[in-house]
């Protein structure tokens, strides 16, 4: 008796697109502000290592501290938009790794055409299978470049 599609495991090609597809659901749902599906595609805790930007040291957080937290740095701005591409996916298992590129563009109303806040570099995944469901388990933000007004999270967050 053949299994159904809804029970049998992805195949690598199907790995590779669910994981990469999660890994850009990340950035969609941020910049939506859609902090509910946000928090659906994390594990119960995550490694979260934003310090190529910030400093300091990777952090352990639930889906609703990391939601909670990004709703409050990101909500202070008029718009962002995180783009993800270059996807390299590498699924064994039930475990998989995905590498990508961003580029993140952050905007503050301005009447006189401020300059946003852009930001590019790599982002690196660790995800679980879980019930069916690709879950990002870490997250690694490695920022190499930026341009624009470097006071504007200070504004967005003021």
């Amino acid at each position: 008796m053949s299994e159904s599609l809804e029970t049998a495991a992805p195949s690598p090609a199907g790995a590779r697109i669910e994981v990469a597809d999660t890994c850009t659901r990340m950035a969609v749902h941020t910049d939506r502000r859609e902090w509910a599906l946000l928090r659906g595609l994390f594990a119960n805790e995550v490694l979260l290592d934003y310090t190529s930007l910030n400093g300091g040291e990777p952090v352990q957080l639930t889906p609703q501290e990391i939601s909670d937290a990004w709703s409050a740095t990101l909500g202070g701005y008029d718009a962002t938009q995180h783009l993800i591409a270059n996807h390299l996916v590498q699924a064994h298992g039930d475990r998989a790794v995905c590498t990508a590129s961003f580029q993140a563009t952050h905007r503050l109303a301005d009447p006189h055409g401020a300059s946003p806040w852009t930001l590019g570099g790599d982002y690196r995944w660790e995800l679980t299978r879980t019930g069916g469901r690709w879950l990002i388990t870490s997250v690694v933000m490695t920022a190499t470049w930026s341009d624009g007004s470097k006071n504007l999270p200070a504004q967005a967050v003021g």
